[in-house]
This record gives structure tokens, sequence and C-alpha cells, in this order.
């Protein structure tokens, strides 16, 4: 089984655009003298009020690349859907895996999981593309619709790359460009580098092999060019580098990626 290679979907980059719990303190009261009368003593408790969750109200779509079933599924895969800007692309791919064999579509779910609880913790919706990790699909047309059927503040879709090149190493963060509108403008824009440098933050390298400092500007990732509200495509690293391959199969090395993109989408909702 051929496995290609994932830049969004096995797609050829395109040149760049220009881019409270407060702690209550206890102490022992002092004891009275036989002339002195004890302090009045309070009735009813300080009220107190519960803080709204830091999400409330907000919606995530998280889309993990490419399917189980993909493979053996050739013909429902490969048919021709629209793309945006006047392009068709094959409704989706098999995408990339490890060199010991590790699938790009078993990582791209278990990270998008691991996400989502993530942020429902904090109050936040969360709304996936694909519920399991063994069907069909569904194609990039139809991801895109789910991320603007459900009025989202923000869709990120997760993947990894497959570049070959021994040198190749490091994540990336595609947005569209030149926007088709407004959403894809600023505000996705502002979510491709807040999801940067909150990645970059928790100690990931930037891709040295595509974009720039970690930002790469695309016009052919359909779930980009269809989008209607801000949006973003992560390629977490490439996994045909050893190191990089042995943190996308390990639990621990999943969770750190897990960690980085909900933090980072949690200071994107802080300040949209």
């Amino acid at each position: 089984m051929l496995l290609t290679a994932c830049s969004g979907g096995g797609e050829t980059p395109a040149s760049p655009a220009a881019a409270p719990t407060s702690n209550a303190t206890s102490s022992a009261a002092p004891s009275p003298s036989p002339s002195s009368s004890p302090p009045p003593v309070s009735s009813s408790p300080p009220s107190t009020s519960a803080a709204p969750p830091v999400g409330s109200g907000k919606v995530v779509v998280l889309d993990p690349g490419h399917n189980g079933g993909n493979a053996s599924n050739p013909a429902e895969i490969n048919r021709k859907v629209p793309a945006g800007r006047g392009q068709t692309k094959p409704c989706n791919t098999t995408g990339t895996s490890t060199n010991a064999g590790y699938p790009e579509h078993a990582f791209t779910f278990a990270v998008a999981q691991e996400v989502g609880n993530a942020l429902a913790a904090k109050g936040i919706k969360v709304v996936y593309t694909r519920q399991n990790d063994s069907g069909v699909g569904p194609c990039v047309d139809e991801r895109a619709q789910i991320g603007n059927n459900a009025n989202a503040d923000a869709v990120v879709s997760i993947h990894a790359d497959g570049s070959t090149s021994p040198t190749a190493h490091g994540f990336h963060v595609a947005y569209s460009a030149p926007p088709l509108n407004a959403a894809q403008g600023e505000p996705s824009l502002k979510l491709a580098r807040t999801m940067r440098d909150g990645i970059r933050d928790d100690g990931f390298a930037t891709s040295t092999y595509i974009g720039s400092a970690g930002l790469s500007p695309r016009n052919d990732l359909a779930g980009l060019n269809l989008s209607t509200r801000p949006s973003v495509l992560v390629e977490c690293g490439n996994m045909r580098n050893a190191d990089e391959a042995g943190q996308m199969s390990s639990a621990a090395g999943r969770a750190h990626y897990a960690q980085a993109i909900a933090k980072a989408l949690e200071a994107y909702l802080a300040s949209a």
C-alpha cells in the first residue's frame, strides 16, 4: 500500500503570499480573659458565585487528518471534489506513516481526542470532523463545511508530514492566502501566529523545509480555501524523521503535541 506524504493531504505547497480559587487562611482564635467578652460571630458566611467556564460559548472544530479506512476504499477517496479557487482535489488521501509503519491517521485522531478533552474541560464546545479511526473520509470539502456549519470560533486541522529529505524536520502552520473572505484574513492569520507561537514555546522546533518561521501561506488546501471561519492546518512534524517519529509514536509524545495545541487554542480564544 502506497502511503502519500502529507502536506495537508499530500499537496505541494504553493508560493507564499505576503504574508478563583482563594486560599482561605485559618488561625486559632485567642482565648478570652475572664473579664473580656468573646468576639461576635457572623451567622452567615460570605457569599460566593461560581465564575463561568473559561471557554463558555466558544466552539472549536478539530479535524484529524485522513482516516483509517481510506486506503481500502480508493474509488471513494480518489473521486474529485471542490477545493476552492476553481480547483478540484481528491476527496481525501491515505496520509503518511513513520518508517516503522505508525500511520498518520492514527496519530492525528489520537492527538485530536486529547486536544478536545482538554478544551472541553475548560467549557469549550468541541466538534470533530470524524468520530473514529476506521471510517472513510469525510472528503475535504465536507470537513470544511462541518466547521462552517458549527459557526466555529476556530478550526484546526491536525496532520503530520512525510518528507524523505534527510534534514527535514519541525512543525509548520498553514493558512489560506491570499484570503477569499474576511475570516481567512486577519482572524486566520492571528490563529496561525498564535498556534505557531504556542507550539514553539512548548518546545517544538519550527520547520526546516516548509514555510518560514513555522508559518506557511497556502492557496491549494481545500479545507482552508472553503472555510468561512478562522482556520489553520497544523503539520506537527515529519513522520520520516527519526526523532519526531519517536515522539509521534509514543503516548507521551502525542500528549505533548496535544498540550501545545490546546494551550495555543485557549490563548487564541481568550484574545479573539
